[in-house]
């Protein structure tokens, strides 16, 4: 798993030195080190805590019971406002790094809510389970034409699905929803959220 990590690092050669700092900061730790996702994951009393992850402009801490934070440096970030309810990141660029120690009292914090076993309310799952999801024309065709594309897609979570109906139904063009749809199918048949996408 290590190795894993590694690599992941070695592949955003731009960020290695923030990305390691903040691997450090996390083995310190009572957090495991496992890879999810594409992306090196944190997780403890069985929960998956945090994510680290590298873009062009910026590295990005996930806290997936985010919303529960303190945020008391007004840091978190709600990156799909609207859709996410649980899940918050602090990002770093060049020009704006976090100071360890202020970074330590999120993380701090975060372990301290998983180990109590504290999450956000999964109404929202409740609901979502009852809604009928508008699978776009694109969508629903690949889904017909492709019997393990479909059997992938009925295993994704209610929000899952639709997150990824709503990426393609979004764009305005043909030409996009068809980029989009192209994006999406490995990941689909790989059962990830939509989230990864935007992890490479």
């Amino acid at each position: 798993m290590e190795e894993k990590v590694k690599s992941f690092i070695e592949k955003h050669n731009v960020w290695q030195e923030e990305l390691n700092d903040l691997r450090q900061l996390l083995l310190q730790t009572q957090l495991e080190e496992s890879v999810k996702w594409g992306m090196p994951s944190y997780g403890c009393n069985g929960q998956n805590v945090i994510g680290i992850g590298a873009f062009k402009n910026h590295i990005g801490i996930w806290f997936h019971q985010g919303a529960l934070l303190a945020d008391r440096h007004n840091l978190l970030i709600n990156a799909q406002e609207g859709k996410t309810k649980a899940m918050r990141s602090i990002r770093i660029t060049k020009e704006q790094s976090i100071d360890p120690k202020v970074l330590s009292t999120y993380i701090a914090e975060a372990i301290e809510n998983a180990m109590a076993g504290k999450k956000v309310s999964t109404s929202i799952n409740k609901k979502l389970k009852k809604e009928n999801i508008e699978i776009p024309v694109e969508l629903s065709t690949a889904l017909t034409s492709d019997d393990t594309l479909a059997e992938m897609y009925k295993g994704l979570t209610p929000i899952q699905q639709r997150d990824y109906a709503l990426y393609i139904s979004e764009a305005k063009r043909a030409s996009t929803r068809a980029s989009r749809m192209d994006k999406i199918i490995p990941l689909i048949k790989a059962k990830k959220p939509i989230a990864a996408l935007w992890s490479k």
